[in-house]
């Protein structure tokens, strides 16, 4: 049984909760969506080959700088990416514009993580967490996170058929999910403003460690998602 955590964990778990569900929430529509607002399968496949390149870029350089400029700011500035591509997907059927957010905004196709929050919260927590609870914890935060993909997954499909069921169009029902989408990275822009500076490196520590662990966290995330990726392509 997980033991009681600080505030700040509790915090970290909860937006690995929200982030993760989220992710699962738009994933099982966003192919849909970005047919129905009639782009070429060219255009969709050129658009999520951009959005993992503008992941991988962006997320590097917050989470090499984290330490350096802020934790929880950097967070912020993931949260703010969310929402900018979640809101920009949402309004527009303009293809640049939608370069522009898949690019530079975090919006994951596939469900599996992205952007800068794994690193950033891994290091945070390891350094809140005792050494003897350490490994129990991460293995909570990972557990919480896939059953988290999973409902939300299970909730995004589920309202869009309730909302077609009601007369919606598919179009329709889809932009639904992807505002869904942009409201959850405001609610994780809120909770990150409640973590305290104890998720922030301390003094004396190294930063040139905690950089390297970012480095390690951020390639190893990265690299299985896009490994799970190209599979998924050759199948299909």
């Amino acid at each position: 049984m997980i033991q009681p955590l600080t505030r700040n964990g509790n915090i970290l778990f909860i937006t690995r909760i929200a982030r993760m569900f989220g992710y699962g929430f738009l994933s099982v529509v966003l192919i849909l969506y970005l047919e129905q607002v009639g782009l070429s399968q060219v255009q969709i496949g050129l658009l999520l080959t951009l959005t993992l390149i503008g992941d991988t870029i962006i997320s590097l350089w917050i989470t090499t700088n984290a330490d350096r400029i802020g934790r929880r700011r950097m967070l912020l500035i993931g949260a703010t990416l969310m929402i900018f591509a979640g809101v920009l997907f949402a309004i527009t059927r303009n293809f640049v514009f939608l370069l522009i957010a898949a690019t530079i905004g975090v919006i994951s196709p596939s469900g599996y993580e992205v952007g800068p929050f794994l690193s950033i919260e891994q290091a945070a927590l390891s350094q809140i967490v005792s050494n003897e609870r350490r490994t129990h914890i991460f293995a909570w935060y990972n557990l919480v996170g896939s059953f988290a993909t999973a409902f939300g997954a299970l909730g995004g499909g589920g309202l869009v058929q309730a909302l077609q069921d009601s007369g919606m169009t598919p179009l329709g029902s889809y932009r639904m999910i992807v505002i869904g989408y942009a409201i959850i990275g405001l609610i994780l822009g809120v909770l990150f403003t409640r973590l305290s500076p104890g998720v922030e490196i301390q003094a004396g520590s190294d930063p040139s460690h905690s950089t390297s662990a970012f480095k390690n966290s951020f390639w190893a995330t990265s690299l299985k998602r896009r490994g799970i990726q190209a599979i998924w392509v050759v199948l299909h």
